[in-house]
Protein backbone atom coordinates (compact mmCIF):
# COMPACT_ATOMS: atom_id res chain seq x y z
CA UNK A 1 0.00 0.00 0.00
CA UNK A 2 1.48 3.26 -0.92
CA UNK A 3 0.81 7.16 0.42
CA UNK A 4 0.73 9.54 -1.89
CA UNK A 5 0.51 13.24 -1.20
CA UNK A 6 -1.47 15.27 -3.84
CA UNK A 7 -1.97 19.33 -3.37
CA UNK A 8 -5.75 20.17 -4.51
CA UNK A 9 -7.97 23.72 -4.54
CA UNK A 10 -10.95 23.18 -2.79
CA UNK A 11 -13.69 25.83 -2.89
CA UNK A 12 -15.20 26.09 0.49
CA UNK A 13 -18.12 27.84 2.13
CA UNK A 14 -18.36 30.40 4.73
CA UNK A 15 -21.08 29.73 7.31
CA UNK A 16 -21.77 33.31 6.78
CA UNK A 17 -22.06 33.00 2.88
CA UNK A 18 -24.01 29.61 3.18
CA UNK A 19 -26.60 31.23 6.02
CA UNK A 20 -26.68 34.27 3.19
CA UNK A 21 -27.76 31.51 0.47
CA UNK A 22 -30.13 29.96 2.72
CA UNK A 23 -31.88 33.21 2.94
CA UNK A 24 -31.40 34.85 -0.29
CA UNK A 25 -33.85 31.86 -1.64
CA UNK A 26 -36.73 32.62 0.70
CA UNK A 27 -39.31 34.48 -0.35
CA UNK A 28 -40.56 37.31 1.83
CA UNK A 29 -43.33 36.06 4.19
CA UNK A 30 -40.77 32.64 4.75
CA UNK A 31 -37.87 35.21 5.94
CA UNK A 32 -40.52 36.62 8.37
CA UNK A 33 -40.79 32.64 9.67
CA UNK A 34 -36.80 32.73 9.45
CA UNK A 35 -36.38 36.05 11.17
CA UNK A 36 -38.63 34.79 13.90
CA UNK A 37 -36.99 31.52 14.79
CA UNK A 38 -33.77 33.28 15.13
CA UNK A 39 -35.34 35.47 17.70
CA UNK A 40 -36.19 32.76 19.54
CA UNK A 41 -32.89 30.43 19.57
CA UNK A 42 -30.25 33.19 19.73
CA UNK A 43 -30.72 35.32 22.59
CA UNK A 44 -28.08 37.54 21.36
CA UNK A 45 -30.29 39.16 18.49
CA UNK A 46 -32.93 41.14 19.33
CA UNK A 47 -35.69 43.57 18.16
CA UNK A 48 -34.37 47.50 17.58
CA UNK A 49 -37.51 48.84 18.25
CA UNK A 50 -37.26 52.62 17.71
CA UNK A 51 -35.99 51.91 14.59
CA UNK A 52 -38.60 49.45 13.38
CA UNK A 53 -41.08 52.39 14.59
CA UNK A 54 -39.68 55.08 12.68
CA UNK A 55 -39.30 52.62 9.50
CA UNK A 56 -43.61 51.80 9.69
CA UNK A 57 -43.81 56.02 10.44
CA UNK A 58 -41.73 56.41 7.35
CA UNK A 59 -44.17 53.98 5.32
CA UNK A 60 -47.05 55.53 6.40
CA UNK A 61 -45.58 58.88 5.44
CA UNK A 62 -44.81 57.75 1.88
CA UNK A 63 -47.81 55.92 1.25
CA UNK A 64 -50.16 58.89 1.99
CA UNK A 65 -48.49 60.09 -0.83
CA UNK A 66 -49.09 57.59 -2.96
CA UNK A 67 -51.99 57.95 -5.47
CA UNK A 68 -55.11 57.06 -4.40
CA UNK A 69 -65.69 27.30 -11.11
CA UNK A 70 -64.60 24.13 -11.19
CA UNK A 71 -60.80 23.69 -12.69
CA UNK A 72 -60.10 21.68 -14.99
CA UNK A 73 -56.74 19.74 -15.33
CA UNK A 74 -54.56 18.18 -17.79
CA UNK A 75 -53.64 15.53 -15.91
CA UNK A 76 -51.86 13.17 -18.37
CA UNK A 77 -48.99 15.37 -18.51
CA UNK A 78 -48.35 16.14 -14.82
CA UNK A 79 -45.09 14.62 -14.59
CA UNK A 80 -43.13 17.46 -16.98
CA UNK A 81 -40.98 19.36 -14.53
CA UNK A 82 -41.47 22.66 -16.83
CA UNK A 83 -45.23 22.36 -16.36
CA UNK A 84 -44.90 24.46 -13.16
CA UNK A 85 -43.94 27.34 -15.04
CA UNK A 86 -46.95 27.83 -16.57
CA UNK A 87 -48.74 28.99 -13.48
CA UNK A 88 -49.18 32.87 -13.31
CA UNK A 89 -51.36 33.93 -10.06
CA UNK A 90 -53.79 36.91 -10.38
CA UNK A 91 -52.71 40.21 -9.22
CA UNK A 92 -54.00 40.92 -5.86
CA UNK A 93 -51.91 43.29 -4.54
CA UNK A 94 -53.11 46.97 -4.33
CA UNK A 95 -49.74 49.71 -4.76
CA UNK A 96 -52.15 52.22 -2.62
CA UNK A 97 -52.39 49.78 0.40
CA UNK A 98 -51.12 50.65 3.32
CA UNK A 99 -49.31 47.67 5.59
CA UNK A 100 -52.30 47.49 7.70
CA UNK A 101 -54.33 45.53 4.57
CA UNK A 102 -51.77 44.06 2.60
CA UNK A 103 -52.09 40.98 1.43
CA UNK A 104 -50.26 38.64 3.58
CA UNK A 105 -50.03 34.12 3.29
CA UNK A 106 -52.00 33.66 6.40
CA UNK A 107 -53.30 30.03 6.11
CA UNK A 108 -51.45 27.24 7.64
CA UNK A 109 -48.72 25.45 4.88
CA UNK A 110 -50.20 22.11 3.07
CA UNK A 111 -48.42 19.73 5.75
CA UNK A 112 -49.15 21.50 8.70
CA UNK A 113 -52.85 21.21 8.01
CA UNK A 114 -52.56 17.82 7.66
CA UNK A 115 -50.67 17.75 10.34
CA UNK A 116 -53.31 18.76 12.45
CA UNK A 117 -56.32 16.86 10.89
CA UNK A 118 -53.75 13.81 12.15
CA UNK A 119 -54.28 15.44 16.06
CA UNK A 120 -57.50 15.42 15.98
CA UNK A 121 -58.34 12.36 14.91
CA UNK A 122 -58.63 10.16 17.62
CA UNK A 123 -55.14 8.58 16.96
CA UNK A 124 -52.99 6.55 19.04
CA UNK A 125 -49.53 7.63 19.87
CA UNK A 126 -47.77 5.08 18.45
CA UNK A 127 -50.42 5.94 15.23
CA UNK A 128 -49.74 9.36 15.23
CA UNK A 129 -46.38 8.61 14.62
CA UNK A 130 -47.04 6.37 11.74
CA UNK A 131 -49.30 9.06 10.52
CA UNK A 132 -46.64 11.66 10.99
CA UNK A 133 -43.74 9.48 9.28
CA UNK A 134 -46.26 8.99 6.58
CA UNK A 135 -47.06 12.70 6.00
CA UNK A 136 -43.12 13.63 6.31
CA UNK A 137 -42.40 11.13 2.88
CA UNK A 138 -45.13 13.06 1.13
CA UNK A 139 -43.88 15.50 -1.85
CA UNK A 140 -45.10 18.83 -3.12
CA UNK A 141 -47.53 17.38 -5.17
CA UNK A 142 -49.14 15.53 -2.22
CA UNK A 143 -47.68 12.07 -3.33
CA UNK A 144 -46.20 9.20 -0.97
CA UNK A 145 -42.70 8.98 -1.86
CA UNK A 146 -41.37 5.69 0.14
CA UNK A 147 -43.22 2.18 0.51
CA UNK A 148 -45.13 1.74 3.53
CA UNK A 149 -42.81 -1.86 3.78
CA UNK A 150 -39.67 0.68 4.24
CA UNK A 151 -42.17 2.82 6.91
CA UNK A 152 -42.68 -0.23 8.69
CA UNK A 153 -38.89 -1.37 8.89
CA UNK A 154 -38.02 2.16 9.66
CA UNK A 155 -40.46 2.61 12.77
CA UNK A 156 -40.20 -1.54 13.71
CA UNK A 157 -43.84 -1.79 13.50
CA UNK A 158 -46.05 -4.24 11.62
CA UNK A 159 -46.83 -3.71 7.82
CA UNK A 160 -50.52 -4.46 8.54
CA UNK A 161 -50.67 -1.43 11.26
CA UNK A 162 -48.82 1.07 8.50
CA UNK A 163 -51.09 0.17 6.02
CA UNK A 164 -54.16 0.77 8.48
CA UNK A 165 -53.06 4.28 9.27
CA UNK A 166 -52.25 5.22 5.69
CA UNK A 167 -55.98 4.64 5.21
CA UNK A 168 -56.88 7.43 7.76
CA UNK A 169 -54.00 9.91 5.84
CA UNK A 170 -55.97 9.35 2.62
CA UNK A 171 -59.21 10.12 3.96
CA UNK A 172 -57.49 13.75 4.68
CA UNK A 173 -58.18 17.03 2.88
CA UNK A 174 -57.72 17.91 0.47
CA UNK A 175 -58.73 14.48 -1.48
CA UNK A 176 -56.38 12.02 -3.18
CA UNK A 177 -53.08 13.10 -0.44
CA UNK A 178 -50.78 10.49 0.05
CA UNK A 179 -51.61 8.58 -2.94
CA UNK A 180 -48.79 5.93 -4.30
CA UNK A 181 -49.70 6.87 -8.21
CA UNK A 182 -51.90 9.16 -10.10
CA UNK A 183 -54.58 5.98 -10.75
CA UNK A 184 -54.42 5.37 -6.92
CA UNK A 185 -55.07 9.63 -6.72
CA UNK A 186 -57.78 10.00 -8.47
CA UNK A 187 -59.58 7.08 -7.20
CA UNK A 188 -59.40 8.29 -3.72
CA UNK A 189 -61.18 11.50 -4.81
CA UNK A 190 -63.78 9.52 -7.14
CA UNK A 191 -64.88 7.94 -4.18
CA UNK A 192 -65.66 10.41 -2.39
CA UNK A 193 -67.96 11.81 -5.11
CA UNK A 194 -71.58 10.44 -5.48
CA UNK A 195 -71.50 9.33 -9.23
CA UNK A 196 -71.97 7.30 -11.88
CA UNK A 197 -70.12 4.07 -11.15
CA UNK A 198 -68.78 3.42 -14.91
CA UNK A 199 -66.94 6.41 -14.30
CA UNK A 200 -64.85 4.70 -11.42
CA UNK A 201 -65.17 1.08 -13.14
CA UNK A 202 -62.76 3.26 -16.05
CA UNK A 203 -60.32 4.45 -13.29
CA UNK A 204 -59.85 1.62 -11.63
CA UNK A 205 -59.58 -1.24 -14.49
CA UNK A 206 -59.34 0.74 -17.84
CA UNK A 207 -57.10 3.41 -16.55
CA UNK A 208 -53.97 2.63 -19.13
CA UNK A 209 -56.86 2.62 -21.86
CA UNK A 210 -58.01 6.36 -20.49
CA UNK A 211 -54.47 7.84 -20.15
CA UNK A 212 -53.26 6.31 -23.67
CA UNK A 213 -56.93 7.82 -25.36
CA UNK A 214 -57.56 4.65 -26.73
CA UNK A 215 -61.54 5.11 -26.52
CA UNK A 216 -62.93 2.40 -28.58
CA UNK A 217 -61.36 -0.28 -27.08
CA UNK A 218 -62.89 1.24 -22.94
CA UNK A 219 -66.18 1.68 -25.21
CA UNK A 220 -66.13 -1.61 -26.82
CA UNK A 221 -65.10 -3.34 -23.06
CA UNK A 222 -67.66 -1.89 -21.02
CA UNK A 223 -70.45 -1.58 -23.65
CA UNK A 224 -70.56 1.92 -23.14
CA UNK A 225 -71.86 4.84 -25.30
CA UNK A 226 -69.56 7.83 -26.50
CA UNK A 227 -71.94 10.37 -24.62
CA UNK A 228 -71.05 8.55 -21.81
CA UNK A 229 -67.61 8.28 -22.14
CA UNK A 230 -67.40 11.94 -23.02
CA UNK A 231 -68.97 12.35 -19.43
CA UNK A 232 -66.68 10.11 -17.69
CA UNK A 233 -63.64 12.19 -19.17
CA UNK A 234 -65.12 15.35 -17.83
CA UNK A 235 -65.68 14.39 -14.54
CA UNK A 236 -62.01 12.78 -13.89
CA UNK A 237 -60.84 15.92 -16.12
CA UNK A 238 -61.93 17.61 -13.15
CA UNK A 239 -59.92 16.35 -10.48
CA UNK A 240 -56.77 17.10 -8.57
CA UNK A 241 -53.57 15.03 -10.40
CA UNK A 242 -51.64 17.19 -7.48
CA UNK A 243 -53.72 17.50 -4.63
CA UNK A 244 -50.64 19.11 -2.11
CA UNK A 245 -48.95 21.27 -5.39
CA UNK A 246 -47.92 24.47 -4.27
CA UNK A 247 -49.84 26.01 -7.09
CA UNK A 248 -53.28 24.46 -5.88
CA UNK A 249 -52.12 26.33 -2.60
CA UNK A 250 -51.49 29.44 -3.77
CA UNK A 251 -54.62 29.82 -6.22
CA UNK A 252 -56.59 30.31 -2.76
CA UNK A 253 -53.84 32.82 -1.38
CA UNK A 254 -52.97 36.10 -2.15
CA UNK A 255 -49.28 36.74 -3.27
CA UNK A 256 -47.00 39.17 -1.19
CA UNK A 257 -44.57 40.51 -3.24
CA UNK A 258 -40.87 40.77 -2.35
CA UNK A 259 -40.43 44.34 -4.46
CA UNK A 260 -42.22 46.91 -5.56
CA UNK A 261 -41.64 49.01 -8.71
CA UNK A 262 -42.99 52.46 -9.19
CA UNK A 263 -42.85 54.94 -11.92
CA UNK A 264 -42.18 58.55 -10.91
CA UNK A 265 -40.95 61.04 -13.29
CA UNK A 266 -40.59 58.79 -15.91
CA UNK A 267 -38.05 57.08 -13.69
CA UNK A 268 -38.26 53.19 -12.08
CA UNK A 269 -37.91 53.21 -8.54
CA UNK A 270 -37.75 50.05 -6.29
CA UNK A 271 -38.68 49.42 -3.24
CA UNK A 272 -37.76 45.83 -1.05
CA UNK A 273 -41.04 45.31 0.84
CA UNK A 274 -40.03 44.54 4.04
CA UNK A 275 -41.32 47.30 5.60
CA UNK A 276 -43.71 45.18 7.93
CA UNK A 277 -40.24 43.02 9.04
CA UNK A 278 -38.74 44.04 12.57
CA UNK A 279 -34.97 45.65 12.26
CA UNK A 280 -33.21 43.42 14.19
CA UNK A 281 -29.94 44.44 16.22
CA UNK A 282 -27.24 42.45 18.72
CA UNK A 283 -28.05 42.62 22.73
CA UNK A 284 -25.67 45.15 24.12
CA UNK A 285 -26.05 43.53 27.32
CA UNK A 286 -24.53 40.12 25.99
CA UNK A 287 -21.83 42.06 24.17
CA UNK A 288 -21.16 43.95 27.43
CA UNK A 289 -21.19 40.73 29.40
CA UNK A 290 -18.62 39.20 26.35
CA UNK A 291 -16.12 42.11 26.71
CA UNK A 292 -15.92 42.22 30.70
CA UNK A 293 -15.24 38.56 30.81
CA UNK A 294 -16.61 38.12 34.40
CA UNK A 295 -18.11 34.94 35.87
CA UNK A 296 -18.26 33.39 32.49
CA UNK A 297 -16.85 29.88 32.55
CA UNK A 298 -15.11 28.70 29.33
CA UNK A 299 -18.22 27.34 28.00
CA UNK A 300 -20.19 29.88 28.53
CA UNK A 301 -18.16 32.31 26.63
CA UNK A 302 -17.64 30.08 23.76
CA UNK A 303 -21.30 29.68 23.72
CA UNK A 304 -21.97 33.63 23.83
CA UNK A 305 -19.41 34.44 20.89
CA UNK A 306 -20.88 31.60 18.60
CA UNK A 307 -24.83 33.49 19.23
CA UNK A 308 -22.68 36.80 19.01
CA UNK A 309 -21.41 35.82 15.20
CA UNK A 310 -24.07 34.44 14.20
CA UNK A 311 -26.68 37.04 14.63
CA UNK A 312 -24.11 39.21 13.26
CA UNK A 313 -24.18 37.17 10.35
CA UNK A 314 -27.79 36.66 10.21
CA UNK A 315 -28.70 40.98 10.36
CA UNK A 316 -25.62 41.65 7.54
CA UNK A 317 -27.65 38.51 5.62
CA UNK A 318 -30.47 40.03 5.80
CA UNK A 319 -29.09 43.51 4.71
CA UNK A 320 -27.29 41.76 1.73
CA UNK A 321 -30.49 40.41 0.55
CA UNK A 322 -32.09 43.43 -0.11
CA UNK A 323 -29.11 44.89 -1.42
CA UNK A 324 -28.74 41.97 -4.35
CA UNK A 325 -32.59 41.38 -4.87
CA UNK A 326 -32.74 45.47 -5.69
CA UNK A 327 -29.59 45.25 -7.65
CA UNK A 328 -30.91 42.23 -9.94
CA UNK A 329 -34.29 43.89 -9.89
CA UNK A 330 -32.92 47.28 -11.41
CA UNK A 331 -30.89 44.82 -13.93
CA UNK A 332 -33.61 43.04 -15.21
CA UNK A 333 -35.65 46.68 -15.72
CA UNK A 334 -32.39 47.97 -18.05
CA UNK A 335 -32.52 44.44 -19.87
CA UNK A 336 -36.73 44.93 -20.25
CA UNK A 337 -36.93 48.33 -20.78
CA UNK A 338 -39.41 47.94 -23.57
CA UNK A 339 -41.53 45.64 -21.35
CA UNK A 340 -41.72 48.10 -18.39
CA UNK A 341 -42.53 51.09 -21.09
CA UNK A 342 -45.92 49.29 -21.64
CA UNK A 343 -44.83 47.62 -24.43
CA UNK A 344 -45.77 44.07 -22.84
CA UNK A 345 -45.60 42.35 -25.58
CA UNK A 346 -41.94 43.11 -26.23
CA UNK A 347 -40.20 40.64 -23.72
CA UNK A 348 -36.33 40.09 -25.19
CA UNK A 349 -34.63 37.13 -24.92
CA UNK A 350 -32.82 37.10 -21.69
CA UNK A 351 -31.02 34.56 -19.48
CA UNK A 352 -29.52 34.25 -15.74
CA UNK A 353 -25.91 34.64 -17.29
CA UNK A 354 -26.94 38.03 -18.69
CA UNK A 355 -28.09 39.42 -15.47
CA UNK A 356 -25.15 37.88 -13.43
CA UNK A 357 -22.51 39.21 -15.73
CA UNK A 358 -24.05 42.56 -15.54
CA UNK A 359 -24.06 42.88 -11.59
CA UNK A 360 -21.02 40.80 -11.30
CA UNK A 361 -22.25 37.93 -9.56
CA UNK A 362 -22.76 34.42 -9.66
CA UNK A 363 -25.45 33.23 -11.67
CA UNK A 364 -26.47 30.97 -8.34
CA UNK A 365 -27.26 34.06 -6.70
CA UNK A 366 -29.45 35.28 -9.49
CA UNK A 367 -31.14 31.99 -9.73
CA UNK A 368 -31.98 32.16 -5.99
CA UNK A 369 -33.47 35.26 -6.34
CA UNK A 370 -35.56 35.17 -8.61
CA UNK A 371 -36.83 31.55 -7.96
CA UNK A 372 -40.24 31.74 -6.23
CA UNK A 373 -40.00 35.48 -6.17
CA UNK A 374 -42.78 38.11 -6.77
CA UNK A 375 -42.83 41.79 -8.00
CA UNK A 376 -45.35 44.26 -8.09
CA UNK A 377 -45.34 46.96 -11.15
CA UNK A 378 -47.62 49.26 -12.47
CA UNK A 379 -48.25 46.70 -14.97
CA UNK A 380 -49.27 43.94 -12.52
CA UNK A 381 -48.09 41.40 -10.76
CA UNK A 382 -44.93 39.05 -11.98
CA UNK A 383 -42.68 36.63 -10.41
CA UNK A 384 -39.45 37.19 -11.46
CA UNK A 385 -38.54 34.44 -13.42
CA UNK A 386 -41.17 35.38 -16.21
CA UNK A 387 -38.93 37.65 -17.56
CA UNK A 388 -35.89 35.73 -18.42
CA UNK A 389 -37.33 34.34 -21.66
CA UNK A 390 -35.10 32.14 -24.52
CA UNK A 391 -35.82 33.43 -28.21
CA UNK A 392 -34.61 32.36 -31.71
CA UNK A 393 -34.03 34.46 -35.25
CA UNK A 394 -36.57 34.98 -37.45
CA UNK A 395 -35.88 35.39 -41.55
CA UNK A 396 -34.47 39.05 -41.48
CA UNK A 397 -32.14 37.92 -37.91
CA UNK A 398 -34.05 39.56 -35.32
CA UNK A 399 -34.83 37.88 -32.11
CA UNK A 400 -37.88 36.46 -31.27
CA UNK A 401 -39.29 36.16 -27.45
CA UNK A 402 -39.84 32.01 -25.83
CA UNK A 403 -43.49 33.85 -25.08
CA UNK A 404 -44.08 34.95 -28.47
CA UNK A 405 -43.34 31.35 -29.65
CA UNK A 406 -45.92 30.06 -27.40
CA UNK A 407 -48.53 32.18 -28.12
CA UNK A 408 -47.90 31.06 -31.64
CA UNK A 409 -48.04 27.51 -30.60
CA UNK A 410 -51.08 27.63 -28.79
CA UNK A 411 -52.65 29.29 -31.22
CA UNK A 412 -51.58 26.79 -33.65
CA UNK A 413 -52.91 24.11 -31.40
CA UNK A 414 -56.22 25.68 -30.82
CA UNK A 415 -57.36 25.75 -34.34
CA UNK A 416 -56.14 22.53 -34.91
CA UNK A 417 -58.83 19.41 -36.00
CA UNK A 418 -59.00 17.56 -33.12
CA UNK A 419 -60.06 14.49 -34.99
CA UNK A 420 -56.90 14.66 -36.62
CA UNK A 421 -54.33 16.73 -34.20
CA UNK A 422 -50.94 17.94 -35.57
CA UNK A 423 -47.89 16.24 -34.85
CA UNK A 424 -44.39 18.01 -33.88
CA UNK A 425 -43.48 17.83 -37.20
CA UNK A 426 -46.49 19.18 -39.07
CA UNK A 427 -46.33 22.32 -36.66
CA UNK A 428 -42.56 23.33 -37.34
CA UNK A 429 -43.33 23.67 -41.11
CA UNK A 430 -46.32 25.42 -40.03
CA UNK A 431 -43.89 28.00 -37.70
CA UNK A 432 -41.43 28.02 -40.42
CA UNK A 433 -43.79 29.23 -42.91
CA UNK A 434 -45.01 32.08 -40.81
CA UNK A 435 -41.09 33.21 -40.25
CA UNK A 436 -40.42 31.04 -37.32
CA UNK A 437 -37.12 28.88 -37.47
CA UNK A 438 -37.70 26.21 -34.66
CA UNK A 439 -36.44 22.89 -34.24
CA UNK A 440 -38.89 19.86 -33.68
CA UNK A 441 -37.41 19.25 -30.02
CA UNK A 442 -37.97 23.03 -28.99
CA UNK A 443 -41.51 22.40 -29.57
CA UNK A 444 -41.56 19.50 -27.57
CA UNK A 445 -39.96 21.58 -24.92
CA UNK A 446 -42.36 24.39 -25.53
CA UNK A 447 -45.87 22.12 -25.34
CA UNK A 448 -44.32 20.64 -21.81
CA UNK A 449 -43.98 24.25 -20.51
CA UNK A 450 -47.38 25.12 -21.74
CA UNK A 451 -49.11 21.79 -20.46
CA UNK A 452 -50.20 20.78 -24.09
CA UNK A 453 -50.07 17.17 -24.62
CA UNK A 454 -48.85 14.89 -27.33
CA UNK A 455 -50.81 14.21 -30.43
CA UNK A 456 -52.09 11.07 -29.66
CA UNK A 457 -53.64 12.51 -26.17
CA UNK A 458 -55.01 15.85 -28.14
CA UNK A 459 -57.47 13.25 -30.27
CA UNK A 460 -61.26 13.30 -29.65
CA UNK A 461 -63.35 10.87 -29.04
Amino acid sequence: MKLNQKQIQKQKLSPKQILFAKLIQLPIYRLEEAIENELVENPVLEINGDATKTKLEKEGKDNKNDEDTDQLFDWEDIYSPEGNNHFKPVSTYDASATESNMPQEDEKYFIDKLLDQIHKAGLNDDEIQIAEELIGDLDESGYLTTTVKNIAYKLNVSLKKVQKVLKIVQKLEPNGVAARDLQECLLLQISEKKGESYVTEILKNHFESFANHDYDKIIESMGISKLELQHAKDVINKLDPKPGHIDHELSNHYILPDLIVTKEDGKFKIKHNDSHLPELKLSKNYQKLLREKKELDKGTEKYLKEKLNSASWFVESILQRRNTMIRVMNAIIEKQKAFFNEETSNLKPMKLSDIAEKIKMDISTVSRVTNGKYVQTPLGLFELKQFFAEGVHDREGNYISRNKIMDKLKEIIANENKNSPLNDEKIVQIMKNDGYTIARRTIAKYRKILNIPNTKLRRGI
